[in-house]
Parts: C-alpha cells; sequence; structure tokens
C-alpha cells in the first residue's frame, strides 16, 4: 500500500524517520559508502540510532529480487526511499508514485524518470552522474595509455539503459574503435564476459557506471589481472584496489549529497520541487603497480593532469 506526501511532515515531527535504501548490488554497500550517507544525514540533523533507521535491502541472489525489495520498503512504511540506479529507481516508482525517491542516477532525464531537471516533478529527484558522458571519456583515457588500441571490451549492465552504449559507440567510431559489449547481469557473468573479451581480442576493458557491477570491482580487477586486460573504472577507490585506472565523481561526496537530500525531504521539502544535481568536478586515478604489472608505460604528461597516483 503506497503512502501520502504528509509523510514528510509526519517524519519531520515524529521522534525516528524511516529510510529505505534500495541497492541493486550483490551485497551491503562498502565503504565509504553508507559512511557518507550517514554523514549527508546528519548535515541534515538526522542521526542514525537517535532519530533515523535505515531499512537496507540489496540483492544477494540477483537483481530479480529489486521489485520485491521495493514492494518490502513501501510496507515497511518508509518516509523516503534512497536508490542508486536507474533501473531501481524505476523499480521503486513502480511500487509507490507518492513515497518521495531520492536517486544516484545514470540519466534521470533521458530515461525519463523525471520531467526535468529543474523541476523534476512526481515523487523523484537526486543526483545525476552523466554516465553515458563519462563512459565514452573513459574510451579517449584507455587510448591515451595502451599503445595502438583499437578494440575495447565494455562491461554493461542493462539494467542502467542504453545511453552509456550509445555514446560509448558514438564516441568509438570517431576514435576508430571497434567496441565489444558485453551484458554482466549476474555475478557468473563476469567469467563469460572476460573470456568473450579475450576471444574477441580486446585490448582493453570499459567497465560501465553501474552499482551492481561497482559491487563486483574485487572479481573484476581479478580478471581483468589474470586476462592482462588493461581496464577502467568509475570510482577512485578501484583504482586503490588494485584496477589500472579510473574516472569519474567522488564517491564519498555523491553518497553525502545523496543523504542531505534524503534529510531536506525528511525536514518536509518534496522532491517535485528539488532540483536534480550534477557533478562539477571529476577525479582521474592511475595506479602505477597494476600499469607495470601489464606492461604498459604511462607518460609523465598523463601523470601531470592525475588527480591521484598509485605507487
Amino acid at each position: 500500500m503506497s503512502v501520502a506526501w504528509p509523510l514528510a511532515a509526519r517524519a519531520q515531527q515524529a521522534s525516528t524517520a524511516k529510510v529505505g535504501l534500495l541497492w541493486p548490488g550483490a551485497g551491503p554497500p562498502v565503504s565509504p559508502r553508507m559512511e557518507s550517507f550517514r554523514e549527508g544525514l546528519r548535515r541534515s540533523g538526522y542521526v542514525e540510532g537517535q532519530n533515523v533507521t535505515i531499512e537496507l535491502r540489496y540483492t544477494q541472489a540477483g537483481q530479480e529480487q529489486l521489485a520485491d525489495h521495493a514492494a518490502d520498503l513501501v510496507r515497511a512504511n518508509v518516509d523516503v526511499i534512497a536508490t542508486f540506479g536507474d533501473g531501481p529507481t524505476k523499480i521503486a516508482q513502480g511500487a509507490s508514485s507518492t513515497i518521495p525517491i531520492v536517486t544516484i542516477g545514470d540519466d534521470l532525464l533521458g530515461s525519463g524518470l523525471i520531467g526535468s531537471l529543474s523541476r523534476p516533478g512526481g515523487n523523484t529527484t537526486g543526483i545525476s552522474i552523466i554516465a553515458a558522458e563519462l563512459s565514452a571519456k573513459r574510451l579517449e583515457l584507455l587510448s591515451t595509455i595502451v599503445p595502438g588500441l583499437s578494440r575495447v571490451a565494455c562491461l554493461w549492465d542493462p539494467a542502467t539503459g542504453p545511453s552509456q552504449t550509445a555514446m560509448s559507440e558514438n564516441a568509438a567510431r570517431t576514435m576508430k574503435l571497434k567496441l565489444q559489449i558485453l551484458e554482466v547481469v549476474r555475478r557468473d557473468d563476469l567469467d563469460v564476459a572476460f573470456r568473450a573479451a579475450r576471444d574477441d581480442h580486446a585490448q582493453a576493458v570499459n567497465i560501465f557506471s553501474s552499482p551492481f557491477l561497482a559491487s563486483l570491482y574485487l572479481e573484476i580487477i581479478d580478471r581483468a589481472a589474470e586476462y592482462r586486460l588493461p581496464a577502467i573504472y568509475q570510482w577512485k577507490e578501484h583504482a586503490e584496489a588494485g584496477g589500472l585506472m579510473s574516472y569519474g565523481t567522488s564517491l564519498p561526496a555523491m553518497w553525502e549529497q545523496d543523504g542531505a537530500m534524503v534529510g531536506r525531504i525528511l525536514k518536509g521539502a518534496k522532491p517535485s520541487d528539488l532540483p536534480v544535481e550534477q557533478p562539477s568536478r571529476f577525479e582521474l586515478a592511475i595506479n602505477l603497480k597494476t600499469a607495470k604489472a601489464l606492461g604498459l608505460t604511462i607518460s609523465r604528461d598523463f601523470l601531470l593532469i592525475a588527480d591521484e597516483v598509485i605507487e
């Protein structure tokens, strides 16, 4: 059963507000996500265990669980649902048209989740991380450090929609690259994808933006090393964990910003009136140890433009 807008006011007055967190990862969100989300809530005066509880749901048995988890959060009478990725957000919208939804999404406008960036309308707002543009930019960065790059495999979570594949393919045509789009829906798909990349003679891997793929980052890093494929990731934390390179927004900043928006809604703001926010700063990180293991020489000029060089 859906609940009505007055819940936001009720949350403001009640001793404990309730936030539902719909996470499409295969396990709980790993650091620094939840710490940053809680810090964003604290900025609005909400402290877990004092005046707010967080109902976390994640997809241990596969992303088919998302619809059941969304329905469960509605039954739990949460005041706000925080979602991650366009697909999970669409599922949450299907579960309730009235409970406020705050998302970190890939392409909120292009996927039809909101009416406009300035006045989203409906029950959804959040942060758009312009995933399609960044996925295309990562191809350019790969071509800078991989000599003679002509074939790139892309790991794609179809729940994120087609925008990343479309923009990356446009960029690839301009750069005269051949892309191999490999769907990853379940953890087991990773082995199939990397074998397909090897069989198609891929020279590098671009991991598209996806909360689900991000939750598999350690497995992806291991397989990229096993198949000796240079790979570029979304988050700096993945380069720090052994990935070759990353380019994207700040992960802690995104989750803290998300928590702060949830807090504003708990205080009574309507998502229809809260403009969608977009990042203004992007981070480039390179792991020199991984580059050396792959036999790659990183130029001094490239190191100078990196925000973080991991040695």
